[in-house]
């Protein structure tokens, strides 16, 4: 169907569209049926099968699989059955491996789908006669769609009617300029798509004005579906962190591959058997690299993007989670994030009145007349429901429609009295809105918007006497809009805003409020504890903005509040100077939102920024952590950004930073847990081969610690609440490494207590009952020391002061991993492991040896020597 060649009644006929009631239910179900979800094809997921192979592309894994190889080879020129059991186990524990990191994988991903879910699009959409939000997903052809500024399209569509309409298209177009759209353009039947200018398409945004249009294909069926091979990427999911990580591992690899040379030339010196000393280095290699850091670090993070979502917060991209965690500045709007975005209509004043009116349920009908013109020119509506009053649209607008309805002035009425003729829909650039209307015999234009901007706009009226109205009300917190209106002979063929917002006669102006938010004072004292400085960016006026910023605590002694005007007069030198007393910016435009970004930037600050609107979107994109609004933001700017408050709140910001510090430092301890056993094996082993020529630990053993006791702690400590004093810290530095603050120190200092404690314990066993003695006691000594370090890991503070055993996951990771090495301890699994059943005061020894890093690490703490 050429949808944009075809007359438009004939495309309705055809669709069995309506473009007054739209869909029925039935009509939905049928074409649901039949067309299926408007969701481009997926690229095809790998199979749980596909994840378990990949788990083997690993170098220290194809390592371990040739050593087993090579041990299963010598097992049959030997012929003896017990020789078989080191290749089986190795086998076993790197299958079980495997098995745990498909496990973590898939966890991880159903992580991600699920935010994935929670961010899907919206379209407005009218089926049975109401207007709706549904999931574009919905979406059938003949539906029919209401598309404003800021809305991303949701399918192929053909105009019914537009309004001053331009759509984003470089998606598919390339064409960097957006498009021009008209409903009532006539198209060739072979027009490329970038002039199919009746048309709007999947994927596309539309950046200025509003219409109503027919969906006329979904899903694989739109333009962008034709080309959605050519759309699929995989994408790098691998954070900052993960990046470090995987170079870290190779920094690893390196010293482990020189300490088996040096162990692997020792064995040869001593007449170790060859296949025993290959094994031990084998397994020392594969001890020095943390397989399972990169997967574990991605389900501590997706456990933490989890958890935000509680807090109503969807991060839409997983390193802005570890950029969270060091925001210095928060940059943030006015309206609905540090206030209550429940603007109420409480003063009026009209042209030649002494004072400004109380609004009320019978106001004088000068007011009227004054609310009338302003709920014409508004898009917002208000319904009655059950619960009571519903306001749906812009809350500045809907305040208006409101106190109109108040004073019996019903919107739908009037604008079936008075119908729109045409409408210039409001942007940040004029912060006007203006509309046509038939009152009566006459044709009239009436604007509304900023008071400085529409006051130049008037030739009659008393402008001087309403700018100090204008201005006492903006003292007093109101947010103010100016309405002001003429009359024209015709309409213009070409609306623009030099024509019809120029010679305009002064109604009056309106004052609302929208009080701060009850938790926005405490949310900007946490940020200034934490470091944090708070900076409020609005369109508002200045006064209307100190006065806010002032009671919430943004604007303090010292502080400077100043106008985008003001900040277009300043060099980039001179606001660089200036922008650390700047606390507030008003009647700002998009174009200052990315200067304020960038100034921070240059001092060297990791900077968020809010955004709801298109023109917001190069700012989100620029900040170091772009926040939408989830209520008010439109699709584009959910698009841009990292994240989402769902409750458009700028408490949740704060929640989020303080969740992202806490994720950061439960991946550092995680790091630093891992790490440190790790080194700690490396040292058992090279110091044991130095002094005393011979290993205390097997290879088997080396590798059910380090693929399997190992893993479960770690990710449940990854899990660990948010500490305490974590927003009683600074940010931290936007490079600052993973070894900072002395984290590389105290891994060594980890690696050297566990290397010690496993020696002794090899020696006690050793004097007991021998070689074999020993190597049971530091195989036991190891582990149980490892999972204890779990528990010392989860705070800088004293972990009796945090409650020991208050992280229930590590509690059950614990006991699973000490499970599992009493399987191997005291069952026949033992003999392949080399391990003998030892006297019962050798196990007591070993406990103890097991628990010295307790009260070590107590004593650390209480020095401050670990913070």
């Amino acid at each position: 169907m050429d949808s944009h060649y075809e007359k438009l009644d004939n495309l309705m006929t055809k669709l069995q569209a309506d473009s007054e009631r739209g869909l029925t239910a039935s009509q939905v179900i049928d074409r649901k049926a039949e067309y299926g979800e408007n969701r481009l094809r997926e690229k095809k997921r790998k199979t749980l099968l596909q994840h378990f192979f990949d788990q083997f592309k690993d170098v220290m894994i194809l390592i371990l699989i040739a050593a087993a190889a090579v041990s299963f080879i010598i097992a049959c020129t030997q012929g003896e059955l017990r020789e078989f059991f080191e290749p089986i186990l190795i086998l076993l524990i790197v299958v079980l491996n495997a098995i745990m990191g498909v496990l973590q994988e898939n966890k991880a991903e159903r992580a991600l789908e699920a935010l994935k879910k929670m961010s899907a699009l919206r379209a407005r959409v009218i089926r049975d006669g109401k207007e709706e939000m549904i999931d574009s997903a919905e979406l059938v052809p003949g539906d029919i769609i209401r598309l404003v500024a800021g809305d991303f399209v949701p399918a192929d569509a053909r105009l019914i009617s537009s309004a001053s309409l331009k759509s984003e298209e470089s998606s598919l177009t390339g064409e960097s300029v957006p498009s021009e759209k008209d409903s009532e353009a006539q198209v060739d039947e072979k027009a490329p798509l970038g002039d199919r200018t009746n048309m709007v398409f999947s994927g596309c945004s539309i950046t200025y004005g509003s219409a109503l249009a027919v969906v006329t294909a979904t899903g694989m069926n739109t333009e962008m579906g034709k080309i959605a091979g050519l759309l699929e990427n995989a994408g790098d999911t691998a954070t900052p962190l993960q990046k470090k990580l995987a170079k870290l591992g190779k920094s690893l690899g390196l010293i482990a591959l020189l300490a088996c040379v040096v162990v692997f030339v020792i064995g040869i010196i001593d007449n170790i058997p060859i296949l025993e000393i290959f094994m031990i280095s084998v397994s020392l290699a594969v001890s020095a690299i943390p397989e399972g850091l990169p997967a574990i670090v991605t389900i501590v993070l997706s456990i933490g993007v989890q958890r935000m979502v509680k807090r109503n917060a969807i991060i839409r991209r997983l390193p802005a989670v570890e950029t969270l965690g060091g925001a210095s500045v928060i940059c943030s709007d006015k309206t609905g994030t540090l206030t209550q975005n429940r603007m109420t209509l409480v003063k009026a004043y009209v042209d030649g009145a002494k004072e400004p009116e109380d609004i009320g349920d019978e106001n004088s009908e000068q007011v009227k007349k004054l609310l009338t013109f302003g709920t014409l020119c508004s898009d917002g509506t208000i319904t009655e429901t059950d619960a009571g009053v519903e306001h749906l649209g812009d809350p500045t607008e809907t305040s208006i429609v409101y106190a109109a309805y108040r004073n019996k002035i019903i919107k739908e009425q009037i604008s079936e009295a008075y119908p729109r003729l045409g409408v210039l829909p409001f942007d940040s650039e004029r912060k006007l809105m203006t509309t046509i209307n038939k009152i009566e015999s006459r044709t009239v234009v009436i604007v509304k918007g900023a008071f400085d901007v529409l006051s130049s706009r008037c030739i009659h009226g008393n402008i001087s006497a309403a700018d100090e109205i204008n201005n006492r009300m903006a003292s007093n917190a109101l947010r103010v809009l100016a309405i002001a209106y003429k009359e024209i002979d015709h309409i213009p063929a070409k609306l623009s805003p030099e024509e019809l917002e120029s010679g305009l006669t002064f109604v009056g102006i309106v004052g609302m409020i929208d009080p701060p938010r009850p938790e926005a004072q405490d949310a900007v004292a946490v940020c200034r504890k934490a470091g944090i400085i708070p900076v409020m960016i609005t369109g508002d006026h200045v006064a209307t903005a100190s006065a806010i910023a002032k009671e919430i605590g943004i604007l303090q002694e010292g502080g400077i509040a100043i106008t985008g005007a003001e900040l277009d007069a300043m060099d980039d030198e001179e606001f660089d100077g200036r922008v650390r007393d700047i606390a507030v910016y008003a009647r700002v435009s998009p174009e200052n939102k990315i200067r304020i970004v960038r100034a921070w930037q240059r001092q060297g600050e990791i900077v968020s920024m809010t955004g709801d609107g298109v023109n917001d979107a190069p700012a989100l994109k620029a900040a170091d952590i772009g926040c939408a609004m989830g209520i008010t933001g439109t699709d584009v700017a959910k698009g841009a950004a990292d994240m989402t408050l769902t409750d458009d709140n700028f408490a949740t910001i704060v929640e989020a930073v303080k969740e992202g510090r806490g994720i950061y430092a439960n991946i550092k301890k995680v790091i630093g847990y891992l790490l440190g056993t790790n080194f700690g094996e490396i040292l058992t082993v090279f110091f044991a081969m130095i002094l005393w020529r011979k290993s205390p630990l097997i290879s088997m053993q080396l590798l059910w610690i380090n693929l399997v006791t190992d893993s479960l702690p770690a990710i449940a400590l990854g899990m660990e609440t948010v500490e305490k004093g974590v927003m009683d810290q600074k940010p931290r530095p936007k490079n600052e490494g993973i070894f900072a603050h002395g984290t590389g120190l105290r891994i060594g200092m980890y690696g050297f207590l566990f290397a010690i404690v496993t020696l002794i314990a090899f020696k006690i066993g050793e004097q007991m009952a021998g070689e074999a003695g020993g190597r049971t006691m530091a195989f036991m000594v190891l582990a149980f020391s490892q999972i204890v370090q779990s528990f010392n890991m989860r705070s800088y503070r004293s972990l009796f002061a945090i409650g020991p055993f208050s992280n229930r996951n590590l509690n059950i990771a614990a006991i699973t991993s000490s499970l599992l090495m009493v399987i191997v301890l005291f069952t026949p699994l033992s003999v392949a492991f080399e391990l003998i059943l030892m006297p019962a005061g050798a196990y007591l020894i070993g406990i103890a040896l097991s628990l010295v890093s307790v009260p070590l690490l107590e004593i650390a703490k209480a020095l401050k020597l670990i913070k």
